[in-house]
């Protein structure tokens, strides 16, 4: 099972702001004229019910969005860029990671809704024509904008299959033959251990009510340390609202395989050891297991404690299985009692545009763009690099080598307290300053 995945999310960057002036036979000044330009396309995660795993980013994994068109004449705003849509499995949880191993991850969303969206790399804003600029004392604006660049992003993607229910248990204690009793699954079933690979989904029916419970290989002691083969599935129980823990009653001391079992869950994640729990003893058709049932029936007591219920069952014969499905499903429909009777929590502030804070099939990525703090840097002895976003961006869109334009940049620049962090980094008249692909004196 392909449940993890590395891609890159790249946006559109914004398109180029123009800068020209309205010239027609009726019209001889019709003033600036310069349209903006369009924003940059997206990158979106769409949760889609029909996928189960991730295995399609093995083939694919650079995802780019279309960028903005460019401003045109009439106050013509550009195209903004097509908008990409990836598709995840239900239950795929969004981490933004660092371009070197061991770097900090930061968590961004957990798609665990059908149709669920959220955006991980937004579009750059399409930059402004002159005719953005126009004001009361500055009726003739020369500069336009280049567009902002797009977020570039690598997430890591980690699969967790979403399920009532998770079947637990030691190698070989039957657990693909109990899924494959209760459900229509087909999971390989063999009289040696490790049997399973991955985790087995499966629907099982009990009168107008269904359940989905999920089939995770083997576990054994060292298992949450990368022992055996369920380490690495032990994240796919996490999401599962009741354990049921399989023990074959024909092997000694069951107790003490249930302890470990439970230790095993309880070092990956100390929310499962607290996870509710029906035990079922399975191979009740053997001789020996009816004949010791009250033996089993203690130690397994002793080990869970008085409060877990404990069924006797045979997978090979069905024996003892409606029961046993009859209370998973009565004991899942209380847990849903409860919880749709505890008032919901909302993290974080209220909204305040009147939205229902819950309806959250939406998810936005609360993030300050990356952007360089410092605003000018010194290159070499005299000279000096303007790193401004905006500086940069109103360079690399108007025509600098025009005189007036130039002045109007300047005078822009002053607006922006670029001018005093100039003049506090050391810069003279007659250095060099440098700012996207042009190069002017300091005067």
């Amino acid at each position: 099972m392909i449940d993890e995945a590395i891609i890159e999310a790249r946006a559109g960057a914004g398109g180029k702001g123009m800068a020209t002036f309205l010239r027609e036979a009726i019209r001889p000044l019709g003033g600036p004229a310069g349209g903006n330009g369009g924003n940059g396309g997206s990158v979106s995660l769409v949760a889609d019910p029909s996928l189960n795993t991730l295995l399609k980013f093995r083939y694919r994994r650079h995802f780019i969005a279309g960028n903005g068109g460019n401003g045109a004449r009439n106050k013509r705003h550009g195209a903004n860029g097509d908008d990409v849509e990836v598709t995840v499995p239900v239950g795929t949880e969004v981490w933004e990671t660092g371009a070197k191993r061991g770097e900090t991850e930061v968590f961004l969303g957990d798609l665990v809704r059908p149709g669920q969206r959220l955006e991980v790399s937004k579009g750059g804003r399409g930059g402004l024509g002159n005719a953005a600029f126009v004001s009361s004392v500055n009726r003739e604006p020369l500069l336009a904008e280049a567009g902002e660049a797009g977020e570039t992003v690598k997430l890591r993607l980690n699969l967790k299959i979403l399920a009532d229910v998770g079947l637990v248990g030691m190698p070989n204690a039957g657990k693909s033959s109990l899924l494959t009793a209760i459900s229509a699954a087909r999971p390989k079933i063999a009289d040696y251990p490790f049997t399973t690979l991955e985790p087995v989904l499966g629907v099982v029916e009990h009168g107008i009510d269904a359940f989905a419970a999920v089939d995770i290989p083997g576990l054994i002691e060292g298992a949450s340390e990368g022992i055996g083969l369920g380490h690495e599935f032990l994240k796919h129980m996490q999401r599962t609202r009741l354990l049921v823990h399989l023990v074959d009653g024909s092997e000694g001391d069951p107790g003490e395989r249930i302890r470990t079992i439970n230790n095993e869950l309880g070092a990956f994640d100390t929310r499962l050891a607290g996870s509710p729990q029906i035990i079922a003893v399975n191979k009740l058709d053997l001789e020996e297991v009816e004949l010791l049932r009250d033996e089993i029936e203690d130690q397994v007591r002793e080990a869970a404690g008085d409060d877990i219920p404990i069924y006797f069952i045979s997978a090979a014969t069905r024996l003892g299985i409606d029961d046993l499905v009859a209370a998973i499903s009565y004991r899942l429909a209380d847990m849903r009692r409860e919880e749709s009777a505890e008032p919901a929590t909302v993290l974080g502030p209220e909204p305040s545009n009147g939205e229902d804070p819950l309806d959250d099939d939406n998810l936005p990525v609360y993030r300050t763009r990356k952007s360089n703090s410092r605003v000018v840097v010194r290159s070499r002895a005299n000279e000096y690099r303007i790193l401004h976003d905006r500086a940069v961006r109103l360079a690399e869109g108007s025509n600098l080598d025009n005189f007036d334009a130039l002045v109007q940049y300047h005078e822009r620049l002053e607006r922006m307290n670029v001018t005093d962090a100039l003049r506090r980094a050391g810069a003279k008249q007659g250095d060099a300053i440098l700012v996207g692909d042009w190069e002017f004196e300091w005067q």
